[in-house]
């Protein structure tokens, strides 16, 4: 358990054990807000913990992703409005400057706590995907990480990975990494991952601790972690085989009464589900005219928010890679935190929650909360850059393989468009590579936007030139090394396919695939939900898509099995299993093309988009 493997923080924080599981207490509602002037007026301890009020500061973060160095390109950027309302463009992220923020804001707060929501790792550049996210894992214990949720990412691998992740151990299959170099055997994380709505199916038991407790001097804050119930729908089957993902509301509020009855009254849920701001900004006032009603960002979270019990007094958030610092209403009216810091690094939030000493509660008129810029101006933490020397030297032989060129950046996550440049380069390989009739004879392919998790960038990161692409920077676009499938679809599925872009689980929140050449279609966002998808505009080369004709269409495994809110394409037959994205990618790369004829960026023309 983590709480005997760090015991050299053992002063710091504790696991409160039950039935064999770690719980924590809820949050007792807010004091009136004269009586918290009255207290803090009468003692406020200003953070060195010896009066009744006492301030408690929370960093925190989300979304890692295994990103240890800078991410390229628009991914490693976040947008600033400025006093004159006008946004700018800063570079931002990596482990080794997140390190030198985190290290510098906790100076001066004698009770300082450090948390994240989730997919700290999976979909991870190669760096550390290739060890099977370990080198993440190194980075966050030195990071001196308290606790954090699980999101859908640390299931990629599946449930037992997820505890080697925890408890440490070689892989079953790669074995220990790092011994040619003296690397020590992997410990696993000195924090504890939080799991409460994740149980095996089998026994009902959370796959790991539902809850934390943190105790400094008596003050004791607890944590609620859980990752969204529609993990399912974005994790390979194999992935979450075995265990049942439940309600986050019902999940916090049933682990809120129990930990209350062990007298925890300050709780703070980690829960890996967001929103959507109404701006791009980190530093934009979300709360607008301050009146709490969490107006200013939007999604799955804003219902959780309120409907999550009052006794819960802040909610650190993740999944959407999106930035805000909102107070949205609690069942009782009122208003309550609800953060998240965008993604890969880039942005952590620093919160002060004002605990009092007689009443063991959050006072929540006082709680403060701001994200922070991981800026790159700052001294590089020493640690870090050496643990990601040694892990890139153990990458390097596979990482530094030349495996194409390109004439310009190619952008894919950084792309806000619906029909990514990228997005086009992928389902074109996946297609070619696919097409022949031994490899499945597919005749068109379809690529979920999710699983291209960075861009080509032209400018080169390392010694390899510009217009390279790398294996390294290949697999940090295609991480996850997902099997590809050829199957028979009807072309009333592959209809339905489209429409449930912009309909069902994606009504809200479209996703649209990337589709490969020869698939044109057009998409009439003036419309609502399947309507979206124009009838009779779908065609192959041309020609109508034919609802009763057959299909052989390419998709990787986890579209396959109907991911992303996508049933219809689980109705494939006929499967054929064949090489990953990953090396159809990197097929496609060597051979359109070299260093004097490159990659040009695609037209992007094959979706017509009314607005």
């Amino acid at each position: 358990m983590a709480a005997t493997r760090k015991k050299n923080k053992a002063g710091r924080r504790i696991l409160a054990a039950g039935a064999g599981l770690a719980t924590v207490g809820a949050l007792v509602a807010a004091l009136p807000a004269g009586a918290a002037q009255g207290s803090a007026e009468a003692g406020h301890g200003n953070g060195k913990g010896w009066g009744r009020m006492v301030d408690v500061q929370l960093l925190s973060f989300n979304d890692l992703h295994g990103t240890l160095e800078p991410a390229a390109g628009s991914s490693g950027q976040v947008t600033r409005v400025k006093e004159d309302g006008t946004t700018e463009k800063v570079d931002a992220g990596g482990v080794e400057y997140l390190a030198t923020h985190l290290r510098e804001a906790r100076k001066g707060n004698r009770y300082s706590i450090t948390a994240a929501a989730g997919d700290m790792i999976g979909a991870s550049p190669l760096v550390s995907g290739l060890f099977h996210d370990e080198p993440t894992v190194h980075a966050l214990n030195r990071l001196d990480l308290d606790v954090t949720s699980v999101g859908n990412h640390e299931f990629d691998e599946g449930a037992a990975e997820l505890r080697r992740m925890q408890y440490g151990g070689c892989h079953p299959t790669a074995g220990c990494f790092g011994e040619e170099k003296g690397f020590k055997p992997f410990r696993g994380a000195d924090f504890p991952y939080l799991a409460a709505n994740v149980t095996v199916e089998k026994t009902g038991r959370p796959v790991l601790d539902p809850t934390f407790v943190w105790e400094k001097d008596g003050v004791r804050i607890g944590f609620i972690g859980v990752t969204l119930e529609g993990t399912p729908n974005v994790v390979t089957a194999e992935g979450v085989k075995g265990l049942k993902f439940g309600d986050e509301v019902e999940t916090i509020n049933k682990y809120t009464k129990i930990l209350e009855r062990k007298g925890v009254k300050s709780i703070v849920a980690l829960v890996h589900e967001g929103g959507m701001p109404a701006s791009g900004a980190y530093n934009y006032n979300c709360d607008g005219d301050g009146d709490g009603t969490g107006e200013g960002v939007s999604g799955a979270i804003v219902d959780i928010a309120k409907n999550v019990s009052p006794q819960v007094d802040a909610l650190v958030t993740g999944h959407t890679h999106q930035a805000y610092v909102c107070t949205i209403p609690d069942p009782a009216g009122k208003p309550r935190l609800v953060t998240s810091a965008s993604s890969f690094g880039k942005l952590y939030t620093d919160t002060t929650l004002t605990y009092d000493r007689r009443t063991k509660d959050i006072v929540r008129t006082a709680v403060d909360s701001a994200n922070h810029v991981v800026t790159r101006d700052v001294p590089k933490a020493g640690d870090m850059s050496r643990l990601i020397k040694d892990w890139n030297e153990l990458a390097a032989p596979i990482a530094n393989r030349p495996q194409g060129w390109i004439a310009a950046d190619i952008n894919g996550r950084g792309s806000t468009a619906f029909e990514k440049p990228l997005g086009d380069v992928i389902a074109d390989a996946q297609l070619e590579g696919l097409a022949p009739a031994d490899k499945g004879g597919a005749q068109l392919a379809f690529m979920n936007p999710g699983g291209i998790r960075a861009d080509l960038v032209y400018k080169a990161s390392g010694s390899e030139g510009d217009g390279v692409v790398t294996y390294g920077e290949a697999f940090t676009v295609q991480p996850f090394t997902n099997m590809m499938n050829v199957v028979d679809l009807s072309g009333a599925n592959v209809i339905a396919a489209l429409k449930q872009q912009v309909s069902g689980s994606n009504l809200n929140a479209v996703k649209i695939l990337q589709v490969s050449k020869g698939l044109t279609y057009t998409l009439d966002m003036t419309k609502t939900g399947a309507d979206r998808v124009v009838d009779g505009s779908i065609k192959l080369n041309g020609e109508p898509i034919d609802p009763s004709k057959t299909y052989r269409v390419a998709m990787n495994e986890f579209l396959a099995g109907g991911g992303d809110g996508f049933p219809a394409l689980a109705t494939g037959t006929n499967k054929l299993v064949g090489a990953s994205d990953l090396d159809l990618f990197n097929a496609y790369l060597a051979a359109h093309s070299s260093a004097t004829a490159p990659l040009a960026v695609p037209a992007a023309n094959r979706i017509t988009v009314v607005q």
